[in-house]
Parts: C-alpha cells; sequence; structure tokens
C-alpha cells in the first residue's frame, strides 16, 4: 500500500511540475489571455472583479495563481518527501524545494517572449509554499494532540 501511495504521490508531484512549466512556458499575450478567461468565468458567478477593481483585476488574477500553484506544490511535495525523510525534514526540504523551483521558473520565465523574471513572484511563489507549511505543521500537531487525547487512560 505504501509503495501504491508513493508512486500516485510521485505521479501527482511530477504533473504539478509540467503544469507549472508549461504555464510559465506560454508567451505573454497567451498568460494574459488566461487570466482573462479566470476573470470571466467569476463573471458567471455573478462576480465582476473588473468592475470593481479594474487593471488590478488582471493583476490579483495572476499573483492569486502564482501563490496556488506553489501552494499545491509544496503539498505534493511534501507528501512525496514523507516517504523518504522523517516528517520535520520533508517539511523543510519541501519548502526549499518549493523556493527553489520558483526561482528556476522565474529564470525560466526570462526567455520567454512578453514574460519577465520578476523577485516578487519568487516571493508570492514562496508566501503560497510558506503558507502550505504552517497549515501542514498545525495539522500535524492537531493529529497528536488528539491521538494524545484519545490514548489518556482515566483508571480512577
Amino acid at each position: 500500500m505504501r509503495n501504491k501511495r508513493l508512486v500516485i504521490g510521485w505521479i501527482a508531484l511530477s504533473f504539478w511540475i509540467g503544469l507549472i512549466f508549461y504555464m510559465s512556458n506560454q508567451p505573454g499575450d497567451v498568460s494574459s489571455k488566461q487570466s482573462g478567461l479566470v476573470l470571466k468565468l467569476f463573471q458567471v458567478i455573478g462576480i465582476d472583479l473588473n468592475k470593481e477593481l479594474g487593471e488590478l483585476a488582471t493583476f490579483i488574477v495572476r499573483k492569486a495563481a502564482h501563490f496556488t500553484e506553489y501552494f499545491i506544490l509544496y503539498l505534493l511535495t511534501v507528501n512525496v518527501m514523507k516517504y523518504y525523510f522523517g516528517i520535520k525534514r520533508a517539511i523543510l526540504y519541501a519548502l526549499i524545494f518549493s523556493i527553489f523551483y520558483a526561482c528556476t521558473d522565474e529564470i525560466h520565465q526570462y526567455f520567454i517572449p512578453g514574460r519577465e523574471m520578476a523577485f516578487k513572484d519568487v516571493l508570492i511563489d514562496s508566501s503560497g509554499a510558506s503558507l502550505a507549511m504552517i497549515i501542514t505543521i498545525i495539522s500535524i500537531k492537531m493529529n497528536v494532540n488528539k491521538k494524545n487525547e484519545n490514548n489518556i487512560n482515566i483508571t480512577e
């Protein structure tokens, strides 16, 4: 069962890394159209971000995508690394890997027409991974506390 979960974890992580690479490989005009599609989806459900935020709406959608991509990357990475390292090291290594990949992703974008390398995007990506790490740590601590409460033996 462990091997099956590990294989599935690797497949999911590899797919996600490939998806981030693919999205970063899109020229600037294609990437802008994708952001426009997200804004239209919000309109369909009754939220007109363009009306409320104007040009800022596209910026927010693009940066939220960065944050979310790396939030998910962190979770998928820690899920794989926990099979190779203790959970504490897996948590740390997953964060390091996510930040490293964010840096290489920005370097990659430097070579794509209409895209640019931006340190602020690395910070946004790293923030997404960091929030995922914090949530992971809290979740683990809550599960440990829950197990400890269930193991308390009241004999009096």
